[in-house]
C-alpha cells in the first residue's frame, strides 16, 4: 500500500511523503488491513526497524485530527520519551477542526505533581513510571485520553518495572473502556496471550528492512545461523576490537552491549585507541568538535572526561549514568556516522533507535549482588540483536555472540541463535511490589471496598495468567499492613486512605519506606547531623540495592557507627547478636558515608576509588537519595516537625548538587555546577550580590565559566549586559577556538 492511499488526513500523508516515506512495509500494511486505524486494539511483535513507530503516529493522528482525541505514548525510559517527543514534532503544524495546531507534550520528571498543563496537549509522550505518578495525583485531563501506545510491551517481563506498566494500562483501561490500546514490542512470544488480556488483535511478523544474521565467533572466526562463516583478523588482538575493524574497514558502524557500565566506559577507551590514527584529516576535525561540545556542555566530571578522550578518536561509550546532555552528543553523532564503535550497557537496548551494522554481545551473563552470575535471557539477547542493521545504509545487519571454545560456540548457538525468546510472565505478585499499587488504588479512588479492590487486580496481566486467588491472600496482607500503619483505614465495607496514605501515594515511594521516615522523624536522634538525614533515608527499601562493604571497609564503618551511635533515628544492631541485621546496617552506612563524601564535595574518583563503586552506582544514589530527601520533607510538614524543614531542604540540595552548604546559593543558578561554583567562590564571588557586581570580563576570568555561562549568570541575577559587549565576547572566545582546532593540524 502506498502512503497516498492511506486512509488519513491529506495533511498527515503530505509530512510522510516530505520525510521521504512512500510504500508501507509489510507489517505495517498488515497492521491496517487488520483495522488499527479502525481504533481495534492491537498487539504489533515485528523487528527493529519494521515500522511499528509509524503505524503508532497514524494511529495517533487518526484519532486527534478525525475524533477530536487525546494520545498518550507510553515509553520506559526517559531518553527514549525524548526521542519518540522528536519524532512526533514533525506534526505539530497540523491544524485541527477547531483551528488550533496538534500540541505535542512530553513529561518524565517530578513525580509529585498533576502536570494540569497537558490537558492542553494533544499528544503526550511521558515513561510508565511518570503516567503511574500522574494517575496517583488524580490528573483530570487522563479521562479525555482516547489512544494509549504502550511501547517496549515486553518490560511486563521485568521484575522491578513491568509491574508499573501493567497496573497503569489496568487503570487507563478501567478510566475508559473504550480506550483504543496499541502494544509494541520487537520480541514477544505469547503475544496472543496479551492480545487476549486487552482485547487486542495480535499481529506477529519476522520480516526486517534490513536482513539479520546472527552468529558466534570462536577462535578466529564467525560462524552464522545460515550456515555462512567469515574469517577475522587478529589486528588487535582483542576478538571483539577485531571484529570491529573488520566491520569498520567494509564502512560500517559496530555497537558492542557490555555487561556494566565500568566495563563499557573501558570498552569505548579500548575502541579509541584501536582507532588512534585511522580517520582522516576532516573525519577528525568533526570528532575535534563534537569533543568540544561534550567538554562545554553540562557539568565537567570524570566521565565527561573520558567520554572527551574517547570521542576525539571516533570511540565512545553510553551508559545511563551519563549526563543527559552527554548521552544525547554521543546518540546523534552515532547517528550521523562520526562515532564508529561505541560501547553501551544493556539499557540501551530498550529502545534508543541506535541501530549499527554489526552487534556485539560482549558477555551472555550478568551478575546480581547476592545470587552471583547468570545467563541472560532469550528475549534479551534478541533485543541486542534486533539492533544490527541499518536501513538505507547496510544490505545485512550482523549479531555476534563470542565464544572461547567450540564446544561453547555450539552451546551458543543452540541456546540464543537458534532458540525462540522466552514467554512474558506477569511480575505483580511479589509482596514489595505490589504493597504501592494497592495502596495508590485506593489513595486514587479506582477502588472504594475491598471488593473493589480485588475487583481492580482481577483484571491485571497477572490474574489473566494465573487466575486471581494466588493474588488474593497477598492484597489481604497488605491491606491489613497498610490499615496498621494508619495509612488506610476500613469503615464497613468501605476502605479509604488516610492523609498519611494519600501523601505517600502521590510521593511515589514504598509505603515501607514512609513507615521509616514517619519513625525516625518521631524517633529524633540525641545529636542531628547530616548523616542523620542521609542514613534515615538509606535505612529505607527504596534505596535498592545497597551498597555492601568490601572487608576491609567492614571495621572502618563500625568505627564510624561507634563514634556517630547517637546521631542515628534508629537502634544500631548488636554486631554479635544481630549479625544479619548488623551486615544490613553497614551497608546501610555505607550508603549514607558516600553520600556525606559527595555533599563534602569529594571527587568521583576520590568516591569511586574509597568506596569500590562504580559511576553508575554513585548517580543512581545520588537521585534516590534527592528524591526521599525531599519525601522526608514533605512527611515532616505532614507530621508537624518545623524545626527540621530547612536542614532536610539544605541537604537535600547538597545531595542533588554534591557540595558543602556555603555553596548551596551558588548552585541554585542555572548553568553552575557543583565545580563551577567552587570555582566561583574559591576568587571571592560568594554570594549573588558579588556576582550582581562582577562583569562579564571578570566571570569569565574564572576557571570554566565560558560566555555563555557567564550571561547566563548575569541574567538570572539581574545583571545586564550590553549587545555590543556581548557579541565581543561571543566573537573572542569563537576565534580562540577555532585557533585551537587549527594549531592541532
Amino acid at each position: 500500500m502506498k502512503i497516498i492511499q492511506l486512509p488519513v488526513p491529506q495533511e498527515v500523508r503530505d509530512i510522510l511523503v516530505k520525510n521521504g516515506y512512500d510504500t508501507l512495509y509489510p507489517p505495517q500494511e498488515e497492521a491496517v488491513g487488520a483495522g488499527v486505524l479502525d481504533g481495534k486494539n492491537m498487539v504489533l511483535a515485528s523487528p527493529t526497524a519494521s515500522g511499528k513507530t509509524l503505524v503508532a503516529e497514524l494511529c495517533i493522528l487518526k484519532n486527534v485530527l478525525e475524533k477530536d482525541g487525546k494520545a498518550l505514548y507510553l515509553t520506559p525510559l526517559r531518553a527514549l520519551a525524548s526521542e519518540k517527543f522528536e519524532e512526533l514534532r514533525k506534526y505539530r503544524d497540523i491544524e485541527k477542526k477547531d483551528g488550533e495546531r496538534v500540541r505535542i507534550a512530553i513529561s518524565t520528571g517530578d513525580f509529585d505533581s498533576s502536570d494540569p498543563w497537558l490537558a492542553k496537549a494533544d499528544i503526550i509522550v511521558t515513561t510508565n513510571e511518570k503516567c503511574d505518578s500522574l494517575l496517583r495525583h488524580k490528573a483530570h485531563w487522563v479521562s479525555h485520553i482516547s489512544i494509549v501506545v504502550a511501547d517496549e510491551i515486553h518490560l511486563l517481563n521485568e521484575q522491578e518495572r513491568g509491574p508499573t506498566l501493567e497496573v497503569v494500562l489496568t487503570r487507563l483501561r478501567q478510566i475508559n473502556p473504550q480506550i483504543q490500546l496499541l502494544a509494541l514490542s520487537a520480541t514477544i512470544r505469547n503475544a496472543e496471550e496479551i492480545a487476549q488480556w486487552i482485547g487486542a488483535v495480535p499481529i506477529t511478523t519476522d520480516w526486517r528492512p534490513v536482513p539479520l544474521k546472527e552468529g558466534v565467533f570462536c577462535l578466529g572466526e564467525i560462524q552464522f545461523k545460515d550456515g555462512s562463516a567469515r574469517l577475522i583478523a587478529a589486528t588487535v588482538g582483542n576478538p571483539i576490537l577485531d571484529i570491529s575493524m573488520d566491520v569498520l574497514r567494509a564502512g560500517g558502524q559496530v555497537l558492542i552491549f557490555t555487561e556494566t557500565r565500568k566495563a563499557a566506559v573501558e570498552m569505548g577507551k579500548k575502541a579509541s585507541n584501536a582507532l588512534r590514527g585511522v580517520t582522516g584529516k576532516p573525519e577528525q576535525r568533526s570528532l575535534d568538535l563534537i569533543a568540544q561540545r561534550i567538554l562545554s556542555s553540562g557539568e565537567r566530571t570524570r566521565l565527561s572526561e573520558a567520554l572527551t578522550q574517547q570521542v576525539k578518536f571516533g570511540g565512545a561509550f553510553h551508559h545511563a549514568g551519563l549526563a543527559n546532555v552527554h548521552r544525547r552528543i554521543v546518540e546523534d553523532a552515532f547517528r550521523d556516522g562520526k562515532i564508529k564503535i561505541l560501547a553501551a550497557t544493556p539499557t540501551l537496548a530498550a529502545g534508543v533507535n541506535l541501530p549499527a551494522r554489526t552487534v556485539i554481545i560482549s558477555s551472555y551473563e550478568r551478575y546480581e549482588p547476592g545470587y552471583g552470575r547468570y545467563p541472560i535471557s532469550v528475549l534479551e539477547y534478541k533485543q541486542f540483536s534486533g539492533r544490527a542493521g541499518r536501513p538505507k545504509y547496510d544490505k545485512f545487519g550482523e549479531a555476534v555472540l563470542l565464544a572461547r571454545t567450540v564446544d561453547e560456540q555450539d552451546e551458543l548457538m543452540q541456546k540464543y541463535v537458534l532458540a525462540n525468546p522466552e514467554r512474558l510472565w506477569s511480575k505483580l505478585a511479589v509482596e514489595r511490589v505490589l504493597r504501592p499499587h494497592v495502596l495508590s488504588t485506593i489513595a486514587a479512588s479506582f477502588a472504594y471496598t475491598e471488593a473493589g479492590l480485588y475487583d481492580f487486580f482481577s483484571k491485571t496481566f497477572y490474574a489473566h495468567q494465573y487466575g486471581f486467588r494466588p493474588m488474593r491472600s497477598k492484597i489481604g496482607q497488605i491491606l491489613a499492613f497498610l490499615c496498621k500503619e494508619e495509612m488506610v483505614k476500613v469503615d464497613g465495607d468501605n476502605v479509604y486512605a488516610t492523609e498519611f496514605g494519600k501523601r505517600v501515594s502521590e510521593l511515589y515511594i514504598d509505603p515501607v519506606s514512609a513507615v521509616v521516615i514517619r519513625d525516625g522523624l518521631y524517633n529524633r536522634a540525641a545529636k542531628i547531623s547530616e548523616l542523620t538525614f542521609l542514613h534515615l533515608i538509606s535505612h529505607t527499601p527504596d534505596i535498592s540495592p545497597k551498597l555492601y562493604p568490601r572487608r576491609k571497609e567492614a571495621d572502618k564503618l563500625s568505627l564510624l557507627a561507634q563514634e556517630h551511635r547517637d546521631e542515628f533515628m534508629f537502634k544500631v544492631p548488636d554486631e554479635w547478636v544481630e549479625s544479619v541485621e548488623y551486615e544490613e546496617f553497614l551497608a546501610e552506612l555505607k550508603c549514607a558515608k558516600v553520600l556525606q563524601d559527595w555533599i563534602n564535595e569529594a571527587t568521583e574518583d576520590n568516591i569511586l576509588e574509597a568506596h569500590g563503586a562504580e559511576p553508575g552506582d554513585l548517580f543512581r544514589l545520588i537521585d534516590m537519595a534527592d528524591w526521599l530527601l525531599y519525601a522526608c520533607h514533605e512527611l515532616g510538614k505532614l507530621f508537624g516537625h518545623k524545626d527540621l524543614l530547612s536542614r532536610l531542604a539544605e541537604t537535600r540540595i547538597r545531595v542533588e548538587n554534591g557540595v558543602k552548604a556555603e555553596l548551596v546559593p551558588l548552585v541554585r543558578l542555572q548553568g553552575v555546577g557543583r565545580v563551577r561554583a567552587r570555582s566561583l567562590y574559591n576568587v571571592g564571588l560568594k554570594e549573588i550580590k558579588d556576582l550582581k557586581k562582577a562583569s562579564v570580563t571578570e566571570l569569565m576570568s574564572v576557571p570554566l565559566i565560558g560566555p555563555a555561562v557567564a550571561k547566563k549568570i548575569k541574567e538570572q541575577v539581574g545583571g545586564k549586559i550590553s549587545t555590543e559587549e556581548w557579541e565581543k565576547l561571543k566573537k573572542e572566545k569563537d576565534s580562540e577556538k577555532e585557533q585551537k582546532l587549527l594549531a592541532d593540524y
